[in-house]
């Protein structure tokens, strides 16, 4: 199972002392992140007992602030957020840290697509690499995936309508062993599903990796379970993998279990459910934000981030892998920065659309 071995509390164990050395260290390299912990009460001597105690940074603070623990002749590479209004995210990584991200990336995927690089149909446009006012965005995710795949074909023209002759030719040659499918889940959706649907293509060798684009389904009435039964009998396709994840701990993905039970936590990276209202943790079944912890960032203060995603945890150590398994079921309708803490506009329902 790769990096999905640990159960919970043999991960938790394991991730408090790393985490919290990690936190030590950015507090030393980035004076404005130890302003943030002593002006919270988290000053240099504090103990802490467990993963929720750990001090959480709203993930907006990236757009706002300039936080990072290396000096800035180190630095290798600057991420950029995809956020489509107002300042995106600005995360730095020296060449160690942008070496870590990616060899962990590369394993967790491996869990799901083996060692080898696999012929690869894209679910996208190749102009997408070319636009840079989406390239941070979209086309970096679609950058990120090629490299675990060969042979690459796209599904889409330059003007994104599907290239029915591209996309039967791939299958043709390569639908009779293992292939590797990605792209964004509205389009995959309204671009291979129903053409294959229509055409009677056989994906059943295929593996689909795909990410984001839930709220236009939903617009559709389409549920995850209702993606996943329509493909598997319309097309075959049974190995469907979503997954979640964000600049802000770039490398550290949270991928859906090959059941399609919910989204697991690797071994180096945890999900807490924390009460919008009190910041208190909440028990399975309960929505609320989301907050991710890792132990991937080096360069800067990444560690343990509270989101403004909706999620909710359906169980822990009782799935296909081991850990928690968790679900995000949308964002919250507003968020208000305010300070170094953020205050949140809590909907009225617990559950919300993305």
């Amino acid at each position: 199972m790769g990096v999905f071995r640990l159960t919970q509390p043999a991960k938790e164990e394991r991730l408090l002392p790393e985490v919290a050395a990690r936190l030590t260290a950015h507090r030393a390299g980035c004076p404005p992140y130890r302003r943030i912990l002593d002006a919270t009460g988290h000053g240099p001597d504090r103990d802490y007992r467990s993963l929720d105690a750990l001090p959480w940074l709203p993930v907006r603070m990236f757009k706002t602030h300039a936080l990072k623990s290396i000096p800035d002749e180190a630095v290798f590479k600057t991420l950029t957020s995809s956020g489509t209004t107002g300042e995106p995210s600005r995360i730095f990584l020296d060449q160690h840290a942008a070496a870590a991200q990616s060899r962990m990336l590369s394993r967790t995927m491996q869990t799901v697509l083996g060692p080898h690089r696999l012929p690869m149909l894209l679910v996208d446009t190749r102009a997408i690499l070319a636009d840079r006012r989406t390239f941070s965005a979209r086309g970096a995710g679609v950058l990120g995936m090629m490299g675990f795949g060969r042979d690459h074909a796209w599904a889409l023209d330059a003007d994104g309508v599907p290239d029915h002759t591209t996309i039967e030719a791939f299958i043709r040659k390569n639908g009779g062993q293992p292939f590797l499918i990605f792209g964004f889940t509205f389009m995959v959706w309204q671009h291979l599903y129903e053409l294959a649907r229509d055409h009677g293509w056989d994906l059943g060798n295929g593996i689909l990796v795909h990410s984001g684009g839930w709220k236009k389904l939903q617009d559709l009435a389409v549920s995850p379970a209702e993606f996943r039964e329509r493909f598997t009998r319309d097309t075959g396709l049974t190995r469907i993998h979503n997954f979640y994840g964000m600049v802000e701990q770039i490398g550290t993905v949270f991928l859906e279990g090959p059941d399609g039970g919910g989204l697991y936590c690797p071994d180096f990276a945890d999900v807490i459910i924390r009460d919008p209202r009190t910041w208190a943790v909440l028990p399975p079944g309960e929505p609320g934000l989301i907050e991710l912890i890792s132990t991937l960032p080096t360069s800067y203060p990444g560690n343990v981030l509270l989101t403004e995603d909706l999620g909710v945890i359906h169980g822990v150590d009782d799935g296909a892998w081991p850990g928690k398994r968790f679900e995000v079921i949308g964002r919250l309708p507003r968020a208000e920065a305010r300070g170094c803490s953020d205050v949140y506009a809590v909907p009225a329902q617990g559950r919300a659309a993305r």
